[in-house]
């Protein structure tokens, strides 16, 4: 009988030890922070999943796998493999998610899900919309890594719940709550082309229901490399400083209040390896200075009532002042926003309904805000808002959600968006979702497209802008496979589908030295399909494996083509292996794209019409030995791959970037010369790639809890 009880009591610790085990390990799994669980039963070995909590696929949280929205949610954990200095930088290794480099000389971007250019991606942080618009560009730098607990991506049209711009997606950064973090955390990391980034966070405790986090980073680069030999620099020098603070407080009835707000400045430049500052704005040696004054304001407060009622707002004061030679672009962009949110359950009914106001200023010194009667005018948009959303519990486990949003543009009228789920489970281990929506995008060409700024191509707006509308559907598998040795092996497969209407596309080719924008008179279709697999063994082997098929073209006047800038292949990879008696982690990252096509500045101009298939992996080796720190290094670039290789040059007419020796014909086109065969102008728009080469790093990180 004692063996008996002992034999009990020992099943009930190891069960109660692996569930509490669970609770608090986070895996490495696809999308990585998906917890995966053992939990023992008697007479077999079985395994459950304890889904990770996710918030932006219907604006509330719920476990992962009962979504109705497919949501990828990647772990700081993730992005330790493959460090990097901003969360732009970061989703290299992100299957369908591509960091677009836009300027060979400053180094700008954005970011594209599934083949679409940026203006269609929402950012968001603790999904308030602050980076947008202007900020697209700046406003994922310098988010402190320290502050970062997971990053959630949406594909598809969101515009039902989140409004303009989720036209084809979006990426909600979600910061760590105070009460979660370390008391201090530090990460250092420089490599061997002269980079230093460094990241640290702290919280404090203010009396007995207050606690703050700070976090801040600082980035600096001034090493004037050309590898490429072509008198310009490679890679953008930079120098940046971001400080980030989240308050949360403890209320009655645990009702939420946080809010957090950011500071972020940066000066950088790209060009003549000859420029300094004096140089700025002249008309002597070129070179982009871009100085970024940047303050976000943002939180959540729950009414102090019986129904369930949140209040979100949001403010941001965006100052730019840049100089692309001696174009100067001066701009400021102020956004507040505020939304009133009601979460009800009703029966099998789970209600979500909403009403939101966002408020725009945009101001610059381009045409994009002259009046030719009435002199400068700032653009003042406002944008209310509803929306209603029903999640509705059918037959076992089924689920439908149902979704409506409208809002009212102060000068395009009354907008529509719809929007439907469906989850259908097949077992405890598989499900499909069927998603169909729509998305609408109000835009604002100049603080989007930045290579109307630069170069010397003249912008042509041909009619009134209309807003450009999406119809989306897709269609989502997962199947989840637990072997008896302990290993795990994940499959998730979407097939997507979007149908553009107004869509509004930089025409590079149609006039020369130009770039010409319009709605255009047809349509644009993006689709494919997207393919993750994660296999997790107990050797200490992961493997997470991603790539994405995919189609972007346009339709007019019955002629189809290529997007430009989108590829039809993209593959990405991360392979980690753990050492445990050497306490060492080995990480193998990399990408994987396809031929898209590129910007040309002319039908004589001898560079590619299409980039070559290209990759950029990276090996990174990291020691846990230590009991508060880690020392990581490796090599980046492994392949030491650039855009420059095997191409006539990069940058057309570097050693004349003001076009002094270029003749043009009466219609303002660039006529060929001796000196000038090719007929170009100085363009630095053919880019699609970074233009960095291999480079060794080394960073320390330490933790105090």
């Amino acid at each position: 009988m004692k063996k008996i009880k002992r034999k009990v009591a020992f099943l009930f610790l190891l069960k109660s030890t692996v569930f509490i085990y669970s609770q608090v390990v986070v895996t490495d799994s696809l999308q990585i922070p998906v917890q995966d669980t053992l939990k023992i039963q008697q007479q077999q070995n079985r395994i459950s999943e304890v889904e990770e909590v996710v918030i932006s696929g219907t604006m509330k949280p719920v476990k992962r796998l009962d979504s109705p929205v497919p949501v990828e949610v990647y772990s700081q954990n993730y992005f330790k493999k493959n460090p990097t200095p901003s969360v732009f930088d970061a989703f290299q290794t992100v299957n369908g998610v591509r960091p677009q480099l836009n300027c060979n000389i400053c180094n700008t971007g954005d970011i594209h899900i599934n083949g679409l250019e940026g203006p269609y991606t929402m950012i968001l942080i603790d999904g308030m919309p602050i980076v947008s618009s202007l900020g697209t560009v700046y406003g994922l730098s310098g988010i402190p890594n320290s502050m970062i607990e997971r990053i959630e991506i949406v594909k598809g049209p969101a515009s039902s719940l989140y409004g303009s711009e989720a036209v084809g997606g979006l990426i909600n950064v979600i910061t760590r709550k105070p009460q979660n973090s370390p008391l201090f955390s530090a990460d250092f990391i420089s490599t061997s082309w002269g980079e230093y980034n460094l990241d640290i966070g702290f919280k404090n405790k203010l009396g007995n229901k207050t606690d703050v986090l700070t976090g801040i980073n600082y980035f600096n680069f001034q090493n004037k490399i050309d590898e490429n030999k072509d008198g310009f620099t490679d890679v953008t020098l930079q120098d940046r400083i971001s400080v980030f603070q989240k308050w949360n407080f403890e209320r009655a009835e645990q009702r939420a209040f946080s809010f957090a707000t950011r500071y972020l400045y940066e000066d950088r430049w790209g060009g003549d390896v000859n420029w300094n500052r004096s140089e700025r704005g002249g008309n002597r040696i070129y070179a982009e200075s871009i100085y970024t004054n940047r303050a976000e304001l943002f939180g959540n407060y729950q009414l102090p009532l019986q129904e369930k009622i949140h209040f979100g707002f949001s403010a941001v004061h965006h100052a730019q002042d840049s100089r692309y030679g001696t174009t100067s672009y001066i701009a400021k962009q102020q956004i507040g926003f505020g939304q009133l949110l009601w979460d009800k359950k009703l029966g099998n009914h789970d209600l979500l309904a909403g009403a939101s106001l966002r408020y725009t200023f945009y101001d610059d010194n381009t045409p994009a805000t002259a009046n030719m009667q009435a002199g400068n005018q700032p653009e003042k948009v406002w944008l209310p808002g509803f929306f209603v959303q029903d999640e509705i519990k059918i037959f076992d486990r089924h689920q439908l959600l149902l979704g409506f949003r409208y809002d009212h543009h102060n000068i395009h009228g009354n907008i529509f968006t719809p929007r439907f789920a469906y989850k259908l489970p097949l077992s405890e281990t598989s499900l499909f979702r069927l998603n169909a929506g729509t998305g609408f995008r109000v835009v604002n060409l100049f603080t989007e497209d930045h290579a109307a700024l630069t170069g010397a191509r003249d912008v042509k707006i041909i009619n009134d802008l209309k807003p450009e509308k999406s119809y989306n559907i897709n269609l989502n598998f997962v199947k989840k496979f637990y072997m008896d040795s302990g290993s795990y092996f994940g499959l998730e497969a979407t097939g997507f589908y979007t149908y553009f209407r107004n869509r509004i596309v930089p025409d590079y080719t149609s006039v020369p030295n130009s770039i010409v924008y319009d709605n255009i008179h047809g349509n644009a279709i993006s689709k494919g399909i997207s393919l993750n697999a994660d296999l997790d063994f107990r050797s200490g082997l992961k493997l997470i494996l991603g790539a994405t098929f995919m189609e972007n073209t346009i339709t007019e006047n019955g002629i189809t083509e290529q997007q430009m800038l989108t590829e039809k292949v993209a593959a990405t990879w991360v392979v980690s292996y753990s050492i445990k008696p050497l306490n060492l982690n080995i990480d193998y990252t990399g990408n994987l794209y396809g031929p898209m096509r590129l910007p040309l500045a002319g039908d004589l101009d001898p560079r590619p019409p299409l980039s070559p298939w290209w990759s950029i992996q990276n090996i990174q080796f990291t020691f846990t030995g230590f009991r508060s720190f880690e020392l990581y290094g490796g090599v980046k670039n492994i392949l030491n791959w650039t855009p420059a290789k095997r191409i006539p040059f990069l940058i057309a007419r570097t050693h004349d970037p003001f076009n002094e020796n270029v003749i043009f014909d009466p219609t303002g086109n660039a006529v060929s010369t001796p000196e000038n065969p090719y007929a170009l102008t100085f363009d630095p728009s053919y880019m699609y790639a970074p233009n960095q080469g291999i480079r060794a790093f080394l960073g320390l990180r330490f933790k105090l809890n």
